[in-house]
């Protein structure tokens, strides 16, 4: 079973990226991960260092706190 959490955080992650019109790849690139790695995070196939949370908060232009803000 899936952790809440990482559903959460997956959701939050292709509702920011659907609002600035990116595609998984295009996030991919502004964050410097791997393409298949936004979709691994967006199913909550990923547990995410907080590196990497880091690195999307920052291609979507949101704070770290808006990821965990329902």
């Amino acid at each position: 079973m899936k952790r809440e959490v990482l559903i959460k955080f997956g959701q939050k992650v292709r509702e920011e990226r659907a609002r600035l019109g990116l595609s998984q790849e295009e996030l991919a690139g502004r964050a410097g991960v791997h393409r298949t790695y936004i979709g691994m995070i967006e199913r909550a196939e990923k547990n995410i260092t907080l590196e990497n949370i880091e690195k999307i908060a920052k291609a979507l232009k949101i704070s770290i706190a808006d990821f965990f803000h329902s």
